[in-house]
């Protein structure tokens, strides 16, 4: 992995093959389990707790030591994206690295601001909600990462996602909706679409639970550089049912630098129908050059 602390970004090699790309495009979030050591878990804890003293590799401009120690007690505690073993075992977490760089290319951009959803738990369920600011497109210029530092378990009230959420904007008055909760142990990372429809689940346990939440960027033109399987068909793989594969399609293909390809003509065409076994033939409406893209913004319409 090649870090580059003056420009704050990294790169090295992806990790992530055509249909995990694609599946992360479907469901809108992947999880991944543990991948950060016990003992820098315990130590991010600490520092959140104001346990261990404060050793930035450097200050910026703008800042006093004072302002990191201050900050690092408030729900944004950046100061702790300039610990040098935070950076190397969490930020460049060596199993975490790879997906996000086949998410977002080349010299991936370094968080800059630390969000800690600190809860003292027990405590009821959210609203469903998409974050502020939200942009429902193709695009995914950054991702948004959460890391536990502690077991999770579903007493402690994880976060639950609503997969595939991150298409299209969805009404807050969802109280009937099944999310998936991202029960998981300590030292787990999960990365997400921004846009992704997400609450704070109810939790019954009792005592203090973090969970911090951060941004990588993009700063390169997407380009298909992940892990490519010789056998992925663009014709012919699954993406998704009615409603669906469309807001996919387009994804993937915006990820691909293939935006200006991606054209459907609706129905039950490419790419609905790569979707269903039934078919006895391949579908129509694949490499069109008429058609639509879908409107994002919109989603009873394309």
């Amino acid at each position: 992995m090649q870090y580059d602390p003056r420009n704050r970004t990294f790169d090295c090699d992806p990790t992530l093959t055509d249909n995990q790309v694609l599946e992360f495009c479907r469901q809108g979030y992947l999880m991944l389990q543990g991948v950060v050591l016990a003992e820098i878990n315990q130590r991010t804890c600490d520092y959140l707790d104001g346990k261990i003293e404060i050793s930035p590799l450097r200050i910026p401009d703008h800042m006093v030591l004072a302002d990191l120690e201050r900050i690092r007690n408030t729900h944004e505690p950046s100061s702790i994206l300039l610990e040098q073993w935070f950076i190397d075992q969490v930020i460049l977490n060596s199993q975490a690295v790879g997906a996000i760089r086949s998410i977002l290319g080349k010299n991936v951009g370094l968080p800059v601001l630390m969000s800690n959803h600190r809860v003292d738990c027990p405590q009821p369920a959210q609203g469903w909600h998409h974050d502020a600011d939200s942009i429902f497109s193709p695009e995914t210029n950054y991702l948004q990462v959460f890391y536990y530092p502690q077991d999770t378990t579903v007493e402690m009230g994880p976060t639950e996602v609503l997969p595939g959420s991150h298409h299209h904007p969805t009404s807050r008055e969802i109280d009937w909706c099944q999310g998936s909760l991202t029960t998981a142990p300590a030292g787990s990372i999960f990365l997400t679409c921004y846009p992704i429809l997400h609450r704070r689940s109810a939790s019954t346990a009792t005592g203090l639970r973090h969970l911090l939440k951060y941004n990588y960027w993009r700063t390169v033109s997407p380009e298909r550089d992940w892990i490519k399987d010789p056998a992925f068909d663009f014709h012919r793989t699954n993406y998704g049912g009615h409603g669906e594969a469309r807001y996919v399609a387009h994804q993937f293909y915006w990820l691909c630098g293939k935006e200006d390809q991606f054209r459907t003509i609706g129905g039950q065409s490419w790419p609905y129908s790569g979707s269903s076994h039934n078919a006895i033939g391949p579908s129509y409406g694949f490499d069109s050059q008429v058609g639509h893209s879908p409107d994002w913004s919109n989603p009873d319409t394309f």
